[in-house]
């Protein structure tokens, strides 16, 4: 009579032996107010900001306002089976999307989950979407140039790798397809190309799909959709986590262009959110510190030295005008 122990009880034995099975703290707080995707949480003392809670429905948001009664949370999923009296729990992490070569290709939502149906992505490994800006130190001087492919741009306003231009103008001037006329351009360049659309029209990024697929190296790319009927969390999250998956490839020496459409809606998802968590209102309503949600996003983009391994991280965000209005509040904001 054989004495091996079968595979499945040793696996069962390890399962065991390796098991948290002694007490385990949770922080658990409460709904005291549901709005259009945001929740105002009371009883969670110990969250930081950012940091992702877990409602007792299933659903995920993320600390966006901190105070000591109530916590302003930003949902990332329908606020539908959301409801005040609900439990809500702390998980003691911030919030992170899957980073590496498996994006590639790929049309997904801002926390990485796939949007084009072919399957689930495996992801290396996951980076918080908030993450600092290179110092000074680690930069280098802009000296390579970035090919657009359109001839007035490239010869009177070259673009230098590592470097952020603005495209700005009123709304069906082109913007959308200047920035990816200049993705499909680098489909014979070693560039990886992010596009990020926040608050689109689904058929609007459709057309941009296409014609990235169509005419550039679409296996070079990646597309994170959050639509204008996604939840503004997804919204707001966006255009960090676009660019944190752009770092990936920054960070280990390759060159990234990353293209932000548009950061005029960006702004208004953001307004929306602080009106609900109760954010004094400034100019245009619009919280005060809307300038630096966007210059600490764009301060991402830099050239890298080469002791950093001398990657790159060209942006190129979209700002909407009105009537040709270039003195508004959030255009001018991010021009300076």
């Amino acid at each position: 009579m054989s004495t091996d122990t079968p595979d499945w009880v040793a696996s069962m034995h390890g399962a065991v032996r390796h098991a948290r099975l002694g007490p385990r703290a949770e922080h658990k707080g409460r709904v005291e107010e549901i709005g259009d995707g945001v929740a105002l949480v009371s009883g969670l003392r110990n969250v930081r900001l950012d940091e992702v809670l877990r409602f007792e429905g299933g659903q995920f948001g993320f600390a966006r306002v901190l105070d000591p009664d109530l916590i302003g949370c930003v949902l990332l999923d329908a606020a539908t089976q959301v409801e005040a009296g609900n439990a809500v729990f702390g998980t003691g992490e911030v919030v992170s999307v899957p980073v590496g070569d498996a994006l590639l290709g790929r049309i997904v939502d801002p926390l990485g989950r796939p949007l084009d149906g072919k399957g689930a992505i495996d992801g290396e490994e996951r980076w918080p979407i908030e993450r600092p800006a290179p110092s000074i130190i680690e930069r280098d001087l802009v000296t390579q140039p970035v090919q657009t492919g359109i001839l007035v741009m490239d010869t009177l306003f070259a673009l230098g790798r590592g470097q952020r231009e603005l495209i700005v103008g009123d709304h069906s001037t082109g913007k959308t397809s200047l920035a990816t006329d200049a993705i499909i351009a680098q489909r014979d360049s070693d560039m990886v190309c992010v596009y990020i659309a926040v608050g689109q029209k689904t058929s609007s990024v459709r057309r941009a799909i296409d014609a990235l697929q169509a005419h550039g190296n679409f296996a070079r790319c990646i597309v994170m959709v959050a639509g204008s009927a996604s939840a503004p969390g997804l919204q707001w999250i966006a255009p960090y986590a676009g660019v944190t998956m752009a770092e990936y490839f920054r960070d280990r020496g390759e060159h990234a262009l990353v293209v932000i459409d548009d950061l005029s809606k960006h702004a208004a998802t953001h307004r929306e959110i602080a009106l609900l968590t109760r954010q004094s209102p400034g100019r245009e309503a619009f919280p005060g510190d809307v300038f630096y949600i966007h210059a600490r996003l764009l301060e991402r983009a830099a050239k890298l030295s080469e002791a950093r391994g001398g990657g790159s991280l060209t942006a190129l965000p979209i700002a909407q005008t009105d009537a040709g209005n270039l003195s508004a509040y959030i255009p001018t904001n991010l021009i300076s």
